[in-house]
């Protein structure tokens, strides 16, 4: 008989997510390759492109998008990830290009999408 009381994993809180309300949704996208290897962190808010790939919100020209949902090594050619598209996740906690501030226009534009930011406090 199997033991059904085994631990089968971990789950470390890094407070991305901030309320289950709206429902967290996650999808498949395709990151833009870049030109050299780089790992984009859990909670990298992305932007779409004229050319339908997600790119980092900030780093060119883009509509804000998603959210990364893993750690992901980007290199010089594109990947496949899975990217959460709507959701309630704390402002604090996401990050975008170097020298980049989510505008209003941003923010609207992620809200439409279902994505919401609330943020908490860690106690």
């Amino acid at each position: 008989m199997s033991n059904l009381y085994r631990k089968v994993g971990e789950m470390n809180y890094d407070g991305l997510i901030s309320d289950l309300t709206p429902r967290t949704e996650v999808r498949g996208g395709t990151i833009a390759a870049l030109k050299a290897e780089t790992v984009l962190k859990r909670g990298t808010v992305l932007a779409k492109n004229a050319d339908g790939k997600l790119i980092v919100l900030g780093s060119g020209e883009g509509t804000a998008h998603s959210i990364l949902c893993d750690d992901t090594t980007v290199g010089v050619s594109d990947v496949d990830t899975a990217v959460y598209t709507a959701g309630c996740f704390d402002f604090d906690k996401v990050t975008v290009a170097d020298d980049y501030t989510m505008t209003a226009e941003d923010l609207d534009t992620l809200r439409k999408y279902g994505i919401v930011f609330k943020n908490v406090s860690d106690i």
